[in-house]
């Protein structure tokens, strides 16, 4: 298997257990509401992150943080939006329509950050292909609305 296929693969297994998160997190909301399941989703991973650092693989180095751009400690911030928009949301739409929801956004604006080359990731010119792809997607998106 090349590298390529290997991180390809790794991205589908997050794909798939993105779909298993919304709908594990989505049951927690209806039990304890919302905000609630959002904090409780944080705290476990916040245990889980922090054993990870235990782990004597993937090295790293927590003392470079105050050298990280300011914009990068949005992850967290992003994270709960994301948590608490999936916890409200399955509910409310299904599994199906809501990922396929949050995939056209995905790929939307990861075609921008793609194109212009923003937090200084390489760039990646946006195509009448890849503009045909993101219509597909909306249309499947629609599509699965009934």
């Amino acid at each position: 298997m090349s590298v390529r296929m290997m991180f390809l693969v790794l991205a589908g297994l997050a794909g798939a257990a993105m779909a298993l998160q919304g709908s594990i997190n989505s049951v927690l909301g209806k039990v304890i509401g919302p905000k609630q399941a959002t904090l409780v989703v944080h705290a476990v991973g916040a245990v889980s992150a922090g054993l990870l650092l235990l782990l004597p693989v993937g090295g790293g180095n927590l003392g470079r943080l105050p050298q990280a751009p300011w914009y990068t400690y949005l992850g967290g911030l992003l994270g709960v939006l994301i948590v608490y928009a999936v916890v409200a949301s399955i509910p409310r739409l299904g599994v199906a329509t809501a990922t396929t929801a949050i995939i056209v956004g995905q790929v939307g604006l990861a075609a921008i950050i793609d194109h212009c080359g923003f937090f200084g990731l390489q760039k990646v010119p946006f195509t009448w292909v890849k503009l045909g792809g993101l219509a597909l997607l909306a249309a499947g998106a629609r599509l699965l609305l009934g």
